[in-house]
């Protein structure tokens, strides 16, 4: 019998993730080469999913710490919809998906994991990308690891920035 491993996901499935405060606020400040974030305007950014539902899964966030939509003022939400928009030119480039769910889930019966918190995921999908290890082994078997995915996905959000600067350059956090 074949084992697929994934250790890395045992804080997530278990529950003992410690809480260290709000990861989307921590989440740029993390030092390269360990961050996910792969691209930063001037109000929000572009970050990996760290237990993502596929390759590419993306997420756009606000750089503010806000819970929902109505709390984004207009500079934010102009910029993450531009954002999510440059989300899903880089993920059609880079992985080339049939198709990319967008969503957003405000509160815990939308599914929301991190409720005060705003993102938006941006994630890649194909026919035939849920099968019987989602199914049955309630695992999800991905073949690109996350310091690959962004450094697939960096070059693009930079070059997509220059030719679109429809969002302005937050200076680096890092």
């Amino acid at each position: 019998m074949d084992r697929l491993w994934s250790p890395w996901r045992l804080e997530y499935v278990s529950g003992t993730k410690p809480d260290t405060g709000c990861v989307f606020c921590d989440a740029p400040r993390v030092p390269q080469p360990d961050s996910l974030v792969v691209f930063e305007g001037a109000t929000c950014y572009v970050i990996l999913n760290l237990y993502p539902y596929n390759n590419g899964h993306l997420m756009v966030v606000p750089f503010r710490h806000v819970a929902s939509l109505g709390g984004l003022n207009p500079e934010e939400l102009q910029e993450l919809a531009a954002l999510v928009q440059r989300a899903e030119a880089a993920l059609i480039e880079a992985y080339q998906p049939q198709g990319i769910n967008v969503g957003i889930n405000l509160g815990k019966p939308a599914g929301a994991g991190i409720l005060e918190h705003l993102h938006v995921h941006a994630v890649p999908r194909w026919n035939g990308d849920t099968n019987f290890m989602t199914v049955v082994g309630q695992m999800r078997v991905l073949p690109e690891n996350l310091g690959d995915s962004a450094r697939r996905l960096r070059p693009i959000f930079e070059r997509l920035a220059r030719s679109r600067p429809s969002s302005r350059r937050r200076s680096s956090r890092r």
